[in-house]
This record gives C-alpha cells, sequence and structure tokens, in this order.
C-alpha cells in the first residue's frame, strides 16, 4: 500500500505541465519517500495546479476541515506544495512542479542521501526541456548597447524594477554542490524571486526580504563572479537564477550537450573582433558553456555552445567580444507569464490542453460551491 500511494504521486506529478517522468531504476520513488510521508502523498493527490482553499482539498479528500487545513499548512513548510494568499491572508494551495518547485524548496534542508537521488535523477529531467524550457537566459547589463532594440523582460534590471516585493535565497545548486564537496566557491544568496513567489519564500523562511537596490547589486556581484542569469521563462518572471556551470543542474548538463544553444531560449550570441583580442582567457574563463576557442591564436565563438550570456563582452578588456541580436524569426518566443509556459510545456508534453484547464475549472468551482 505505502509503494503504491508514491507511485500515484509520481504519476501525479508527472501529469502536471513540468513533468516527473519514471525511470527503471525507480529513484524517482526513491525520492518522493524521502520527502512525504504516505499520508501527505495522498493529500498531495487531491491537489490540482490550481490554487484552492484548504475547506475545497478537504471536500475532495473526504477528510475534516481543520485536519486538512493544518497538513496542507505543514506540507508548505516543508517545500512539498506551493500555495498563494488572498488579499486578505487566506490560502490557496495546488500541487507544485518536481521542478522548478518542490527541488528547490528543498534549500536549507539538504541531505547526502537526497543530493544523490537527485543527481541520480536530473538527466531525466532535463530531457523535457528540449520541449519546452522553464528557463531562459538574458545577458548582463554591461554587454547591452543603446542601439539593441532590447525587449524590457530581456532585461535583468527592468525585471528587478518592475517588483517592490523581492526575496533572495541562497542557491541549492551551490549548496548542493559544496555539501559534497564540490563547490565553486562563487556567492551563494543570489536567488531572486518575485511577487508572490516572494512572498511563498519568506513566509516558509526560504529567503530573506530585500530592497531593489539590494536586488541590483546582486545582479552586479553575478557579473563581476560570472553567473548567468536566467528568468523563468516569462515576460513577467517570478524569479531569477544566477547560475554557474560548476554547480547549476541545468547548465552543467548543458555544457555535456554538443549544442547547448538549440536547448535554452536566449535573443543573443557573442562575437568577436579577432583584431582587438588580446588572447588574455579572460573569456574563456568566465563562459560557462566552453563556447570561447582561443586555439591556435585565432578567436572564435562556438555559435552552437554561445547561449547569449553576455559574459565575456562584459568581462573583456580589450573591447573585442560583443552581442549581436538574432534575427526576429531565431528568437525564441517568450510566453507572457509563467501559467502561459506551464500551458506551453504541458502541450509539449501532451499531458495538459486548454480543455483540461477548463474541465479542472469547473471541478474546482463544483468542490468550491459544494465545500
Amino acid at each position: 500500500m505505502t509503494n503504491n500511494i508514491y507511485t500515484q504521486l509520481a504519476h501525479h506529478l508527472d501529469q502536471l505541465p513540468a513533468g516527473y517522468p519514471a525511470t527503471e531504476s525507480g529513484v524517482e520513488l526513491r525520492i518522493l519517500r524521502r520527502l512525504f510521508t504516505p499520508e501527505e502523498a495522498a493529500l498531495c493527490l487531491k491537489l490540482t495546479v490550481l490554487p484552492e482553499e484548504a475547506r475545497v482539498v478537504a471536500r475532495r479528500a473526504g477528510r475534516p476541515v481543520a485536519e486538512t487545513a493544518q497538513q496542507l499548512a505543514d506540507m508548505e513548510r516543508k517545500g512539498l506544495i506551493y500555495s498563494q494568499h488572498t488579499a486578505d491572508g487566506q490560502p490557496r494551495y495546488g500541487a507544485a512542479p518536481f521542478v522548478v518547485g518542490i527541488w528547490e524548496f528543498q534549500v536549507n534542508r539538504l541531505t547526502p542521501e537526497l543530493i544523490h537521488d537527485f543527481e541520480e535523477y536530473a538527466p531525466h529531467l532535463l530531457a523535457i526541456w528540449e520541449k519546452t524550457p522553464q528557463l531562459r537566459t538574458i545577458p548582463v547589463g554591461e554587454a547591452i548597447t543603446a542601439d539593441m532594440h532590447v525587449m524590457v523582460y530581456e532585461q535583468a534590471e527592468e525585471l528587478v524594477r518592475a517588483h517592490e516585493q523581492i526575496t533572495v535565497a541562497p542557491c541549492i545548486c551551490r549548496q548542493e554542490r559544496a555539501m559534497v564537496g564540490k563547490g565553486c566557491g562563487k556567492p551563494s544568496e543570489t536567488c531572486l524571486s518575485f511577487g508572490s513567489a516572494a512572498q511563498f519564500y519568506q513566509r516558509n523562511g526560504l529567503g530573506r526580504p530585500i530592497s531593489q537596490a539590494e536586488a541590483l547589486d546582486i545582479l552586479q556581484t553575478a557579473d563581476e563572479a560570472g553567473l548567468v542569469l536566467q528568468p523563468s521563462n516569462s515576460q513577467h518572471a517570478s524569479f531569477i537564477c544566477c547560475c554557474c556551470g560548476d554547480c547549476c543542474g541545468v547548465l552543467r548538463h548543458l555544457k555535456q550537450h554538443p549544442h547547448p544553444a538549440t536547448l535554452i531560449g536566449s535573443s543573443f550570441y557573442a562575437t568577436v573582433n579577432a583584431e582587438l583580442c588580446t588572447m588574455c582567457g579572460i573569456c574563456e574563463i568566465r563562459c560557462q558553456t566552453d563556447a570561447l576557442d582561443l586555439d591556435n591564436y585565432v578567436p572564435q565563438v562556438r555559435l552552437a555552445r554561445c547561449i547569449g550570456c553576455g559574459l565575456c563582452v562584459s568581462g573583456c578588456p580589450s573591447g573585442a567580444l560583443s552581442l549581436v541580436q538574432k534575427e526576429e524569426a531565431e528568437r525564441p518566443s517568450v510566453p507572457a507569464t509563467t501559467i502561459m509556459t506551464h500551458l506551453q510545456l504541458g502541450r509539449a508534453r501532451g499531458k495538459l490542453k486548454v480543455r483540461d484547464l477548463i474541465t479542472m475549472a469547473v471541478r474546482s468551482r463544483v468542490d468550491r460551491l459544494l465545500a
């Protein structure tokens, strides 16, 4: 019975847009057993991607409202589900994807065993990204020039200035690698979240509130440390990750792919002026996808590996490197909201369609009226 509930939960999470695919080894079930009690797993099966009041979930689960509300609150604090609070402070709970979601919510409570299982499982998750990535890459501010027609959602500073409520949290990837003795030593407290995501992180002790000025300082620190800026794949970003190729679960596996540029959303690529290049090698060090080639004293950018982060540009002392915008037809289409991102991902995986959301919303409405 216990094993069956985790199998059901794994299937339930796999029906979400971001997915939770099964493996031959069953490592995905081991992860769930480490995170969820059987009772928590059973209650999570009653949650959908639509945030709902505890009384609605209680009716669906056939359980007392007070007991359900307490367990949902406990599960939120453990980072097993997601919640949004209404203007009057009432929580609404929904199922969280495993990535980006449950895994990131385990920051500050990782164990060696959980890390081991995640490392085994990560390649299976990243295969989904070939359909629709949950992150995109935007340039560091110094790499953007005045003559570029850059959209607001492609500028990290503008994404920050669009929000008053901002939280910074430790990077779970660098925290994870440090715990197993493979840390890079780069700044850790760099993960920014905005709006309701910021509230969630603050409410559950995953991060601390900061001002816009502090957030902008973190972006500057990220540039200096050679960290790639990766916001959520939506125009109204709910977070910005500052990632390194040594620790980031996404970039580490992208580096192993022969053509990383094909797997990540970016509107830019780097180009080099060989006459200005002094062959100092700084760009090679700062590049997180091994896209710079200085062999034979002829600097080249491997376009199939360049993700347009701009770190080579901001670090070049001779001004030999610059960013170029891709042709409009080659630029990725960025969904307006996170909901639209998940809908696109669900469509690509064949797991979620508009009619599914409509059916879900109708059922939720009925449960709400009857609860």
